[in-house]
């Protein structure tokens, strides 16, 4: 079983900035694709960014140049920070992620969600 954890959400000020983190614990050989969605109220979930298990990374292009995605294999953590944000960003962040299993079977995983909110 695998479960992903988020953290770090939180009020900021426009302009500001913040870093959610995805943490992933349980049993499993790797996590791989691990990519940060986000749902606003009265609005469709939508990817912001996404990382390979090789480093590669893309992003939505409302978030490109202010948002860097990053990942700590040691630490079965991702992390999403956050910079310029604007009041438009304001949304629950999810993390999503695909882990290997020691059956040598992929899983898909999300966690609870982390509410970002960014004031004008």
């Amino acid at each position: 079983q695998v479960q992903l954890v988020e953290s770090g959400g939180g009020w900021v000020q426009a302009g500001g900035s913040l870093t959610v983190s995805c943490t992933a614990s349980g049993t499993f050989i790797s996590i791989d694709t691990v990519t940060w969605f986000r749902q606003a109220p009265g609005k469709q979930r939508e990817l912001v960014a996404r990382i390979t298990s090789g480093s590669t990374t893309n992003y939505a292009y409302s978030v490109k140049g202010r948002f860097t995605i990053s990942r700590d294999n040691a630490k079965n953590t991702v992390y999403l920070q956050m910079n310029s944000l604007k009041p438009e960003d304001t949304a629950v962040y999810y993390c999503n992620a695909y882990a290997l299993l020691h059956d040598r079977t992929s899983i898909n995983v999300w966690g609870q969600g982390t509410q970002v909110t960014v004031s004008s």
